[in-house]
């Protein structure tokens, strides 16, 4: 039961008729699980909080450093050097006394992830690579837990749930984990702080629409944001691809990988193509149009979400190869021309 304070704490969201008492209860009752109390799991902590979920886990075993700051602001400069499980939870506690947190200042394990995992009904993935992403995705599949994903790079930002009512998981996106040189991440690259905000706290408004019932979620979608151009599309893994004059785009992301791993080329191989043979070849960097200033090897630049309006640029009666710098774009660009282009589709990568 919801004491009198908490009445009084959580009444701008309990008169919302989709939430109302019977969701603040659900909230109330909720277990939540959040993996990296870092730039997602930052914002995502303080508004799950804020809106009272029962029992909060933190899981990170790093501590507060000073370039975390411009983004992880749950943290202060006093707190460089402190764990930052404990420090969060230390935090929290202050902001709402009625939520029950559990700090576990250790990594993520094949040994001690189930037993984790176990103890809640939701799992959020706050990690920043691919090796914790894959074992807290393979945990929740066995554990039959749904999973809230985020992940952010330099300006772009993505969110989907997974595992969610039968639904399909990160594998079914993602097969394999690239290998690590094709892997940059924030501290390589850069990341813009405010993004860590947009995306983690879409990362809280989906898990708690998961906690409440209400509402439409992500899963089976991928819903990716571009902080730099403010654009912002949504793929669907589910269906059939279709194209749209709608904001959303539908994606077959689920073909199977062999089709599209089958079709990639060295760089070597490509520079010697467009060499030799630059009137059957016609090349697409999907990258963003500020990448493709800073490097490219020419041809088409077209943004991969720009990529299902401008079909009608992609020469039919050409060699198609599809370019960006880890080859994950590549690979979803692949799978979007696929039902339109009956010729030759590669896809090649940069690798820096």
């Amino acid at each position: 039961m919801l004491e009198k304070e908490e009445l009084k704490q959580y009444q701008r969201q309990i008169i919302l008729p989709e939430l109302g008492l019977t969701g603040q209860q659900k909230l109330k009752s909720a277990k939540i699980l959040i993996v990296g109390a870092g730039g997602l799991g930052c914002p995502a902590l303080q508004y799950l909080v804020a809106a009272g979920i029962g029992t909060i886990g933190i899981i990170d075993a790093d501590v507060v450093e000073l370039s975390n700051l411009h983004r992880q602001i749950l943290y202060a400069t006093n707190d460089v050097g402190k764990l930052k499980a404990e420090t969060a939870k230390e935090k929290l506690a202050a902001l709402n006394p009625n939520v029950q947190i559990n700090a576990y200042p250790v990594r993520l394990t094949s040994l001690n992830a189930i037993t984790l995992f176990s103890q809640y009904d939701l799992i959020i993935d706050g990690s920043d690579n691919f090796k914790t992403r894959y074992l807290t995705n393979d945990t929740c599949v066995a554990l039959s837990k749904p999973l809230v994903f985020g992940s952010i790079l330099k300006f772009e930002g993505q969110v989907s749930i997974f595992n969610y009512l039968k639904g399909p998981n990160y594998r079914d996106i993602f097969p394999d984990s690239p290998a690590a040189q094709e892997a940059p991440n924030c501290s390589e690259v850069g990341v813009i702080g405010i993004l860590t905000g947009i995306i983690g706290l879409y990362m809280a408004n989906e898990a708690i629409k998961i906690c409440c019932e209400f509402g439409e979620t992500l899963s089976g979608k991928l819903m990716t944001y571009n902080a730099l151009n403010n654009k912002m599309n949504i793929f669907n893994f589910n269906s059939p691809v279709k194209l749209s004059t709608a904001q959303e785009k539908t994606i077959d992301l689920a073909r199977p990988v062999e089709e599209i791993k089958n079709g990639e080329i060295s760089l070597d191989d490509l520079k010697k193509w467009l060499d030799h043979q630059p009137d059957q070849v016609c090349l697409i960097d999907v990258r963003e149009n500020f990448e493709f200033e800073d490097y490219h090897l020419g041809g088409l630049n077209i943004p991969l979400y720009e990529l299902s309006e401008r079909l009608g640029e992609v020469p039919m009666d050409k060699k198609i190869v599809i370019i960006c710098q880890t080859g994950q774009r590549s690979k979803i660009a692949i799978n979007l021309l696929r039902p339109f282009f009956k010729g030759e589709l590669l896809h090649a990568k940069y690798g820096l």
